[in-house]
């Protein structure tokens, strides 16, 4: 049997056994295993891992394992220039677009809100979710460690927060997206990109208080549904200026928008 010496760091302790976490720990082992392979049984799933080191070299995740080596595995660098290394996860997409798991609806809709591509249906099973994320090249959204771990899924994160509006800031943080957002450019129940809509061609689809207070409309062609800017409108806007925030502040302690919350 031989044995190698690893080390976590940051968000990956999340996944580890306690008495593994922020610590160097001795992994057992036969053979001559794949990287990939020594960590998922350790705990993390490989699209949670986006830098190795095995004997303070840069490794992939087919590199097989020896007898003494020293392993050092970091998640995704926010603030960190580590470009001169060799990342085991694709570089950050010019446009990110998510397929999200079914336990997930409320942040699949605050997704939509702020213009992100988020496919979601409440009957999607395990192996549509991993199919539709290789497919389409989408970042597969989940609590669901198992599911991560499936070899087809490349890019995907383990939702760690309970509260839906904490899960949005932790994805916008975790992949940097506060320069992305495109607020209300998304249909919440479909996904479908909005139009904009004449005040006629929506008469008979809005209240008439509505159509006699509002001159600007949008609609979703997907599903028919007919947009503007009312008092629910108000009320997102305060919620987006407040998540985005908070994500600064993750960034930068120091950060104030001098919104208050």
């Amino acid at each position: 049997m031989h044995s190698a010496v690893f080390r976590f760091y940051a968000g990956l302790n999340d996944f580890l056994d306690p008495s593994y976490a922020q610590r160097e720990f001795r992994y057992a082992f036969w053979g001559h295993p794949a990287i990939k392979d020594a960590i998922e049984a350790l705990g993390p799933p490989h699209p949670e891992v986006d830098l190795i080191l095995i004997n303070g070299q840069s490794v992939a995740f087919d590199y097989n394992l020896s007898d003494g080596d020293r392993v050092s595995v970091y998640p995704h660098f926010s603030l960190l220039d580590v470009a001169v290394l060799s990342h085991v996860q694709p570089a950050s997409p010019q446009q990110y677009s998510f397929v999200i798991d079914t336990h997930l609806g409320r942040l699949a809709r605050y997704l939509r809100m702020l213009g992100f591509d988020s496919l979601y249906r409440t009957d999607y099973s395990d192996d549509e979710l991993a199919r539709l994320s290789t497919l389409d090249g989408r970042i597969l959204l989940t609590r669901d460690r198992g599911l991560l771990k499936r070899s087809e899924v490349r890019q995907g994160y383990c939702v760690r927060k309970d509260h839906p509006r904490h899960q949005l800031v932790e994805v916008l943080t975790r992949f940097s997206l506060v320069t992305f957002l495109l607020p209300f450019s998304r249909c919440m129940h479909c996904n479908q990109g909005l139009l904009a809509a004449a005040r006629q061609q929506v008469r008979s689809r809005v209240p008439e208080r509505i159509f006699q207070n509002y001159d600007q409309f949008r609609e979703c062609p997907g599903c028919g549904r007919v947009y503007w800017r009312g008092s629910h409108h108000a009320r997102m806007e305060r919620l987006i200026a407040t998540v985005v925030s908070e994500v600064m502040r993750n960034f930068d302690p120091g950060f104030s928008s001098g919104t208050e919350t």
